[in-house]
């Protein structure tokens, strides 16, 4: 009785770094559903921009690298700034940035501003990723892993639904009735208000001072090697994504001859494969180790990329959803493992990554584009099939696991 009297209690402080809020997490996870729903509208608009303006697949592939571009180049400078700075209410004014985007790229036809309206896009996922990854970071307690995977999936599930509401909803009633998804923007910002609100409440720049969970003795040239490894992966997975988020439905056109809206359809069921495998792979990376994730979630695609252009109708289908599971499980063990590397950086180690993905995703779109302009779209996925090989330098990476405190 007197010990159990005698103990200590936790402080605030303490609690803050080992207690799970899922509330917070969960919110978060939504409005970032919300963000990246209103962000893949404006890639699965690209068959009917393309008919409707006469664009090219390379203009397609410059539309796509001006969004990617915009969000790389600005998210680790604005992760970096609120490391020092944290903006708690930068998250709802992010969700304005998307809609405005959004609502530009729905009633122009003008080519020019079409690029204009990507950068507005990219500009708001700049800004809502580095912040919002900082709050889910601070939710996690002591399941990093896990608050990153239920934070990464709301956008996994947003990125699904975006083709299955346009094939349901744009398609029948015209690009103008992207207009309606304003209102999900103004959701996104009514919840992040609030969300703002508990992370200013919970000084997030002093707590991420106290959250060193992990203890490395590496020297600055083995963490570069090790940044080096991770930019390579990161490389690896997001140049064969954008191979599929931007090419899939006119590589089945072109290939089985499917109409636009079946292979929306298709398209929906792997973005929807990407969501369940991005929820798998942070709380595995919890349990059994983030190395071991990144190793099967990489490299353990290949065989599945080899096989799928020579593949029917049916075997693509399903190696593309085997894909998009096994794929997706990598980044948040990816991130999580670089903010192991360096802790208390959390918002430019994540801006970083971010930025860089976003960066690679646009550069893949606008670089495979024109190589479906002169080969055909068929040759992007004969291409990228040996860019999950890259995955053997994961060997390189050190076992972070075993300094845990």
């Amino acid at each position: 009785m007197s010990n159990t009297l005698s103990a200590p209690m936790p402080s605030p402080a303490t609690q803050l770094l080992t207690n799970t809020c899922f509330t917070i997490i969960a919110a978060i996870s939504f409005s970032h559903l919300l963000n990246d729903m209103m962000q893949s509208l404006m890639m699965s608009l690209y068959p009917m921009l393309k008919d409707s303006l006469q664009l090219s697949f390379a203009q397609i592939g410059l539309i796509s690298l001006t969004y990617q571009m915009t969000g790389s180049l600005l998210q680790p400078l604005i992760g970096l700034y609120t490391d020092r700075s944290p903006k708690a209410y930068s998250l709802p004014v992010a969700m304005m940035f998307t809609m405005c985007g959004l609502l530009l790229l729905a009633h122009t036809n003008n080519f020019y501003l079409l690029l204009a309206a990507a950068s507005l896009v990219g500009m708001g996922s700049s800004i809502f990723h580095p912040e919002s990854s900082r709050v889910a970071r601070l939710a996690a307690g002591s399941q990093p892993g896990l608050a990153q995977s239920l934070f990464q999936v709301g956008g996994n599930m947003g990125s699904a639904l975006g083709p299955l509401l346009a094939a349901l909803i744009i398609l029948p009633n015209g690009r103008e009735s992207v207009t309606w998804f304003s209102l999900a923007a103004m959701l996104g910002a009514v919840i992040l208000f609030k969300v703002s609100g508990w992370y200013k409440a919970h000084m997030v720049s002093r707590a991420n001072k106290g959250r060193g969970t992990v203890r490395n003795d590496l020297t600055r040239r083995q963490i570069i090697a090790s940044f080096a490894i991770l930019g390579t992966l990161v490389f690896s997975k997001y140049f064969y994504m954008a191979s599929l988020t931007n090419y899939y439905t006119f590589y089945l056109i072109d290939k089985f001859q499917l109409s636009l809206k079946s292979a929306q359809l298709y398209l929906f069921a792997f973005l929807f494969a990407v969501a369940v495998g991005t929820i798998v792979g942070g709380p595995i990376g919890d349990r059994i180790g983030r190395k071991r994730v990144i190793w099967v979630s990489i490299l353990g695609v290949a065989p599945f990329t080899l096989l799928m252009p020579h593949a029917n109708l049916f075997w693509t289908g399903i190696l593309s959803v085997i894909i998009g599971f096994t794929l997706a499980s990598a980044f948040s063990a990816i991130l999580v493992f670089a903010q192991e590397l360096v802790p208390g950086k959390v918002g430019a180690i994540s801006g970083l990554f971010f930025g860089f993905a976003f960066g690679m995703a646009g550069i893949g779109a606008a670089l495979l584009g024109k190589l479906a302009d002169s080969h055909g779209v068929a040759t992007v996925y004969q291409v990228c099939a040996f860019l999950p090989l890259l995955g053997l330098l994961t060997a390189y990476l050190p076992n972070l696991e075993r300094k845990a405190v």
